[in-house]
């Protein structure tokens, strides 16, 4: 506290943090209604491909680029590393991203994507559009798939540029 007769105000950090953080949370949580809010697209899996689009069109491959490289959206690059010089840190437990639309189609990349494990039971991909059968789910993501149909085909219409 100030001295008595101070012009000084006493500083309140904790209550400018704290609306900072309920204003966050908010925003959050419209961000999961809304994903909760869409309802999963119905596919069909034709070999080791879903060769359909679940919007009826490609997706934009700048917002897909941003989802790989977006550690808090797609998470991506904590396996898989790729041609994103600008990125540091990327992974090796995964295949590497360069060239993959030289080695997958379309289709083969939105079944990765929707669940690998169909293809691999053993994989440590997660199944980014599939929320049923899931054992180990944050609360977060309970009852969602952690990208929605759009944000699916943005990955894929990106991926598909890979091909250097």
């Amino acid at each position: 506290m100030p001295p008595a007769g101070s012009a000084r105000s006493p500083r309140r950090p904790f209550p400018n943090a704290i609306g900072g953080v309920a204003a966050a949370l908010l925003v959050w949580g419209e961000f999961v209604q809304a994903a909760n809010d869409e309802a999963l697209q119905p596919y069909t899996v034709v070999g080791d491909a879903i060769p359909q689009s679940f919007t009826g069109t490609s997706g934009d491959p700048a917002a897909g680029r941003a989802i790989v490289v977006d550690r808090r959206v797609g998470a991506c690059l904590l396996c898989h590393t790729g041609p994103f010089a600008e990125e540091r840190f990327q992974g090796t437990l995964a295949p590497d991203l360069s060239g993959a639309g030289l080695r997958w189609s379309a289709g083969q990349f939105r079944l990765r994507l929707v669940d690998a494990g169909r293809l691999n039971p053993d994989t440590i991909m997660p199944p980014y559009y599939r929320v049923d059968g899931l054992t180990r789910v944050g609360s977060p993501w309970l009852g969602r798939p952690i990208l929605t149909a759009h944000q699916v085909e943005d990955v894929v219409t990106f991926l598909a540029t890979l091909r250097d």
